[in-house]
Formats: C-alpha cells, structure tokens, sequence
C-alpha cells in the first residue's frame, strides 16, 4: 500500500504531466504558427493567483478507430475560472495541440460545465477556439456535444456575457457556438471562421479559394459581418477582451460597471460648434464628434470593419458605461442600409439586456435606395432598427446632429418609438425628406408654370427649409425636448444620464416579440 507521501507525489506528477500536455513539441508547432499554446493565452489573460482549473483529470471514454487508450491530456481544453480587474471570469481554452482541439463527449462536458457554473453565479465566460472541429472517431456523441454547447449558449445569452476569441481554424459546427455568443475577436493571421473548408468548396462547386480568402479575420470583418474585432496576435485578442469587459456589467441582473466618483464633470467644446460643415452635402467625421463628448477621448468601436455608415462602440460618459450609436457622414452620407440595419439593431439589443444607457447621434439622410437594397430585403432589415429601439427599456437619449429625414430618422431613436430624451442642435433638419426633393413634390405646378422655374425652384428650396429643415418644428410638437448649441452636448447627456438613471418601462407581459429576421 502506498504511503500518504507516495500518494501525493504520484498526484503531483500526474497532474504535472497533464498540464504540460504536449511539452515542447506541442508548443513548438503552435509557435512556429503564431500562436501560443492553450495555457499560455490563459496566464496572459488571467490572475495566476486566483486562477482556479476544472476538470483538469477528465478523460474520453471512446473505443472506435483506435481511440481506446489513447491519451488526449485534459480531453483537449482547458477550463477554470479567474478573476479579471476584480471580476470573476469563467474561461475556455481548446488546445490544439492535444488531438487538434478536437471537440468530443468529455470536451464538450467540460465546456458544458463552466457554462452552466457561470449560469449559476452570473459571471462572463470567455472562450480561445482554436479547434480541428468535431472528433470523428466519437460519432453522434461528438454532435451531442456541440448541441450542448449550443443550447447553453442560448441559455446564457442575455444572461451574463460570452466572448469568442478565434486564435486558431473553426470550422463547420465549431462555428456556430462563436456565432451564438456576444462579441467575437478573431485572430488575424491564424484564426479561421467558415461552415465548409476550401477543399469541400472545391469538390461541391468548383470554386477555388484559400483558406484565408474565405475565412480569415479580414473577411469576417469587413464583408460577412460575422465578427466584431480583428487582432494581431493572441496577446492583443486578450487585451481587447480585458478592454471590453471593463465596460460591462457580469450579467443582466447588474448595472455596467461605473468609473470615478460621481462628481459632475463637462466643460463647454467650442469645437463642437464648428464641426458641421455649412453646405449640407458636406461629410465630416462622426468619430470626432464622439471623441469629444466621452470621457478620455475614450471609445471602444465595435464592427469598425463593417458597415462603416454606421458606427456603434462602448465609452464612459462622466464615468458611466454608454452604448453610442451614430451615423457617419463620411461613408455612403451616413445613410442605413441593411447592413447598417443588422449592425445597429445587434448592438441596441446588447445594450437593452445589459442595463446600458444609450446614447444616438443622428445624421441619417434616410434609407438606401435601390432595386438591389428592395430585393434584398431593407424593409425587414430596416425593421429591425425599429424593433430594437422600441422595444429596449435601458434609458435611451438622441441627439439629432443635422439630418433626420423620414423613415431612418424613426429608426434612429426618435421620440415616437421611445427615445427618452431627445435634443437637437441648431443645424438639425428633422423632415419627411431633403428641401430639394421636398419641393419638387410639394411646388411641382408652381416651378413648372413659373417664368424663371429655375429661380422659382430655388426659392421653393428656401421656404421649406425655413418651415421644416430644422428642429423648431419637432420642438414645437414636443418631440425635441431641448434645442441646445453643440458645445453643450456632453453636459445635457450626462445630466440625462442621472435623471434617467432608476427609469422604469412597464410593458406587457409576454415571451418576448418577434423581431424581423
């Protein structure tokens, strides 16, 4: 019989010998790629000192294709729970170098396992892919395994956050947890995001296309919209996450996470009050606008890659955690198309079920013409802007910069489906459309039976815009609550911020509604 001592020297070197995994080699390989191994994007993430590993001895349980006996250290990913900037984090890290990452029955339980402990304890839950996918030789029970992954992805959503890091290949149903969870970084270089493989794609339809050209970081980014950060390398990946979790809350049940003491802290911009350019069609950067109204010129863009007509992002606001939706002149004039649609109403949810104000800064010209945008769908895209505005309940404030015409001026939080606080500078235009196509419509007979149509069309123009092509009309009927200069603004959201800060939105009982899809 063994001695306590003997006991406990075979532990420590069993479990030396799992965490090491695939020693040198192993980590070699993965160097040699630009990646780290799976413990070390774990250490560089979280505090050594209260990182705490599960599941460490868990072993697979297959027999087929050779796999009885075979030893796959930790069943190929690493799970436990830490501690990040004082907020306990519960982590996954597939290591590929332990049978490819490959995700099996005990793989699939161990993610299982954390999911639901950060269910229980309402914390967020971090994942590095970085996997060959599902491990053949385990069949049905490898699938079972990812559907459990996927419905606890389900489970979670809404509930505490989930982060995908993409550090390595992810592929067919490996994709579809990053897809279910909140925010994706991807690594440029290594990771990779796609249902089917080049090979398949060559076998079934011809085309030929590399890996990275079909789904690498880039083209996750800024074409298919399925991802929210490109890194360049894991460390960055880590950091970004660190960043993003700073701004919110460890689940729906918390408010985000404030900075400072409460003292009130604005002073007037003057520059702000130069920004909008005097001829109308002129673009100017959005950013700048932004920059200047958040604390630290700091401000987190989310989907910078995508759609750039619309820019959505985290910042702080006299400490609080904000969500920023705003049109961006300088691309496409800031017009919403369905891209813009998706982007806009994916980033509004989030906020709503994380207790995150909203702030929108509105200069939409409208939505996007075209028979390719009609045919594609922009009704039920657009729609989804309106669904997720009226139907959030975090506290929503707009501000209306210069243009808010028709239908995308609804859909960019007016006051008719929910916005809270609605404020307008002088340079707003709140119309059913432009002057100049306004007066057209309305003047038509008039311009074209007048001796100078061209001066007659000219003064039209004129005489709508000082009617309708501002904001004291809105104001008027109540639907801009404050005309306020522009050096102003950081001052009247952050005294909106306080009032609205214990808002209460009484709804009907139900599911829940049924967004456009």
């Amino acid at each position: 019989m063994k001695t306590t001592r003997e006991k406990i020297e075979a532990f420590r070197k069993k479990r030396m010998d799992l965490i090491e995994g695939s020693g040198e080699k192993g980590a070699k390989k993965q160097h040699e790629k630009g990646k780290l191994t799976a413990r070390e994007r774990v250490r560089l993430f979280c505090n050594p000192d209260t990182w705490q590993e599960l599941n460490l001895f868990a072993e697979h349980r297959a027999i087929n294709f050779g796999m009885q006996g075979k030893d796959i250290p930790a069943d190929g990913v690493i799970t436990g729970v830490t501690t990040v900037d004082n907020k306990l984090v519960y982590i996954v890290s597939q290591d590929f170098t332990a049978a490819g990452g490959s995700v099996g029955e005990t793989h699939a339980a161990k993610v299982c396992a954390v999911m639901d402990m950060a269910l229980k304890s309402g914390a967020p839950v971090l994942m590095f892919n970085d996997s060959g996918g599902a491990r053949i030789q385990e069949g049905v029970d490898s699938l079972n395994g990812y559907g459990s992954i996927f419905y606890r992805n389900t489970l979670l959503s809404g509930v505490v956050p989930q982060i995908a890091i993409i550090s390595g290949p992810c592929a067919g149903g490996a994709a579809y947890s990053p897809a279910l969870m909140d925010f994706i970084i991807m690594v440029r270089g290594t990771g990779q995001l796609y249902i089917t493989g080049p090979q398949v794609i060559k076998e079934v339809t011809g085309e030929d296309i590399s890996a990275e050209s079909l789904g690498g970081a880039d083209v996750n980014a800024s074409i298919s919209g399925n991802i929210h950060f490109i890194a360049s390398s894991d460390e960055e990946a880590a950091l970004i996450a660190r960043k993003l979790l700073s701004f919110l809350p460890s689940n729906n049940l918390e408010e985000a996470p404030r900075y400072g003491d409460g003292t009130l802290t604005w002073s007037e911009d003057n520059y702000l009050n130069t920004i909008i350019p005097d001829d109308p069609r002129e673009a100017y950067n959005m950013l700048d606008v932004i920059h200047h109204i958040v604390d630290n010129n700091d401000f987190l863009e989310v989907k910078a890659h995508f759609s750039p007509n619309i820019i959505v992002g985290f910042a702080r606001i006299n400490g609080d955690t904000v969500g920023i939706v705003a049109n961006a002149p300088s691309a496409k004039a800031g017009v919403l198309d369905i891209d813009a649609s998706d982007k806009g109403a994916e980033f509004i949810r989030f906020c709503n079920v994380f207790n995150i104000p909203i702030v929108t800064l509105v200069d939409v010209p409208g939505f996007l013409p075209g028979i390719e945008q009609e045919h594609r769908g922009i009704i039920r895209h657009g729609a989804k802007m309106l669904f997720s505005y009226a139907s959030t309940t975090s506290p929503k404030i707009t501000v209306v910069l210069r243009k808010a015409y028709g239908g995308a001026y609804l859909a960019m939080c007016s006051k008719s489906v929910g916005a809270d606080r609605v404020a307008a500078w002088p340079t707003a235009e709140i119309a059913v459309m432009g002057a100049a196509g306004a007066a057209n419509i309305i003047f038509r007979d008039d311009i074209k039976n007048a001796q100078d149509p061209k001066a007659e069309k000219k003064a039209k123009i004129e005489e709508y815009e000082n009617q309708f092509s501002n904001p004291y009309q809105a104001a008027s009927r109540g639907l801009v609550d404050a005309v306020i200069e522009p050096k102003d603004t950081r001052r009247y959201i952050t005294l909106a911020l306080i009032s609205l800060k214990n808002k209460r939105d009484i709804r009907p009982q139900k599911k829940h509604g049924l967004i456009p899809m």
